[in-house]
């Protein structure tokens, strides 16, 4: 982004300021380039003390902004992004990353031909470690949703993707950090069972998780060939594995997966 770029984010939840926060801390952006409007006075000081401008209502602030970013509930997107449509600034590119709310409904409700990329990005985003979903709607050019990848690659990686898959990506990024954080605590929970503290038992999980998906990165090898690389004949890991699969593991992250994509559909229809 140029240094005379406006970003304003309407919604000023975790997402909103997994973004704004991800992309300061990553100097993609100035924090007097970025807005965030949100009702909530506790929600408007923590973008403050990032050093970010926080207002309650988005109305003027978008009428200068370059990229509008909604970042908030499936439930009031549509009232919200009606209320705000007349007030965009003609040529602004309109990023959504409201779950299940597809770019052909946002640009029903903004004037005719505005530009919309749909986003979903997740929580890590806060830390650098983001995994964004992007697809441009009809109206919106190869080059703004090139830089709209570019703007959540600084927050970690992002990936175009053709919308109709939007909501599977949604069920398994969007959703996932939820996932990889009950794991964790299984396996920490696990471990004070066995006499191990907490403190330890988590230090354990959660490094073992970002050992192993850097292993994965680096050898780009299948998951399931390293859990065979682990696995000794009659040793401690295969006798794990059996109780994970007697105990259905995998059919449940199928099923966590459909559930999610299932409601992903059901908050846009």
């Amino acid at each position: 982004m140029s240094e005379d770029s406006r970003i304003v984010i309407i919604g000023g939840g975790r997402m909103g300021e997994a973004i704004a926060a991800g992309l300061v801390a990553a100097g993609a952006v100035e924090p007097s380039q970025v807005v965030v409007a949100d009702h909530n006075a506790p929600r408007r000081a923590v973008f403050e003390s990032h050093g970010i401008t926080a207002v309650v209502d988005g109305d003027e602030a978008v009428g200068s902004a370059d990229i509008v970013i909604f970042a908030i509930k499936p439930q009031v997107a549509s009232a919200a992004i009606a209320h705000l449509a007349e007030h965009i600034r003609p040529g602004a590119v309109v990023v959504s990353i409201v779950a299940g709310l597809s770019c052909n409904r946002i640009e029903a409700m903004l004037r005719d031909g505005s530009s919309v990329v749909r986003v979903m990005p997740n929580t890590p985003a806060l830390v650098g470690e983001g995994m964004s979903v992007v697809s441009g709607g009809k109206y919106a050019s190869d080059a703004e949703v090139t830089e709209i990848v570019a703007l959540f690659e600084s927050l970690g990686k992002a990936i175009m993707l053709d919308e109709r898959l939007q909501d599977a990506a949604s069920a398994i990024s969007g959703s996932g950090p939820a996932y990889v954080a009950i794991f964790i605590d299984a396996l920490a929970r696990a471990g004070v069972r066995h006499g191990l503290t907490r403190d330890t038992a988590q230090t354990l999980a959660a490094q073992t998780l970002r050992g192993t998906v850097e292993l994965l990165e680096r050898t780009g090898k299948h998951p399931e060939e390293l859990a065979d690389a682990v696995s000794s004949p009659g040793g401690t890991t295969i006798a794990a594995i059996e109780a994970l699969e007697a105990g259905g593991l995998r059919a449940t992250i199928a099923a966590a997966v459909s559930a999610a994509e299932r409601r992903s559909k059901e908050l846009g229809a």
